[in-house]
This record gives structure tokens, sequence and C-alpha cells, in this order.
């Protein structure tokens, strides 16, 4: 059996106790949630949750079919395979000498990040984009010294006009 990362989507009402349900089910089922996003919907009383999960297909379609038995969960898809807007915020605040700021927003503007506070001794940077992407520039901002990450983990939205076949794909931009 294989195993893949999938990212599934699940609506939801927006009431107390629900992710707390919803957690619970990957708990039963062992399963670690890699990323996990709730936030709420373009429908009022409606949250939309991110998640991605290791696992092979067969069991995840599972997870996905009781994931839509719960009561408050509206819908559920499994985006894995359809093309899809893939993206993650990360804010990271790195340590940052007067030698080195210039380099490390020189860095920040390679990856069209941004830098959302200045300290004395440190630059909060913001950067949106794919997980490869924030990636890339938490690795080249190591060296300079981390001090503090916060990301959001994946969000994902399937494409315009994507068909429930093909391949799925994440966009570049």
């Amino acid at each position: 059996m294989t195993h893949t990362r999938h990212t599934l989507i699940a609506l939801m009402e927006d009431k107390p106790g629900v992710l707390n349900r919803v957690s619970s089910l990957f708990r039963r089922r062992n399963y670690n949630i890699e990323s996990l996003s709730v936030g709420h919907s373009e429908t009022p009383g409606i949250s939309r949750m991110t998640v991605v999960v290791n696992g092979d297909d067969r069991v995840v379609q599972q997870v996905v079919k009781q994931l839509s038995k719960l009561i408050n969960v509206t819908h559920v898809q499994d985006v894995s395979n359809r093309p899809t807007v893939v993206r993650e915020l990360a804010l990271i605040k790195v340590r940052a000498s007067h030698g080195t700021r210039s380099e490390i927003m020189e860095l920040a503007n390679v990856f069209r990040a941004k830098i959302v506070d200045v300290g004395a001794t440190s630059l909060t940077i913001e950067i949106t984009g794919t997980e490869t992407k924030v990636n890339s520039l938490v690795r080249l901002l190591q060296p300079f010294g981390i001090e503090e990450m916060a990301r959001t983990g994946r969000v994902a939205m399937v494409r315009d006009g994507a068909s429930d076949e093909g391949p799925g794909t994440e966009t570049p931009f």
C-alpha cells in the first residue's frame, strides 16, 4: 500500500465542538494530521477546513465517508487528485544585525515576501506561496537564525473548470 499526502476539504457548521469531533475521528483512526487550517467560508455560519493527512487511498476514502456522516459536516471532498490552487502563509522572525539586514531583505524580495515588522535585533517576514516556496525561504534564512516561526498549513481550492478526473496539480504561481 502506498501512503501519499491527501488534501481534504470539509465544510462544517460554525458551532462549538465540531472541530473536536472532526479531529477525534482522525485520532480514532490513528492518523497524524500534517496540516490543519480552519476559517470562515463564503457562506455565513459555515466554516471551511483544509486538512492534510498521509495515508493510502482506501483508508483515506473511508475517513472521507466517516467525516461525511458527522452531523455538523455538510460537505467533504478529497482534492488530492484534482487541479488545485494551494497556498501556505508563514511569518518568520529572523535574527538581523546591521550587517545582515540588507541581505535578509534581499532574500525576502527574491521570494516576493514582505517585511512586516522591524525590530532592533530582528526582522519579521511574511511569505505566501506553495509549501516548496516557503520551505526554500526557511532553509535560506536558517543560517541567520530563525527566532520564531508560525505557518498556517495548506489551504486549497479546486481550480475553476476543473473536472473530477485527471491528475492533481498545484498552480506554480
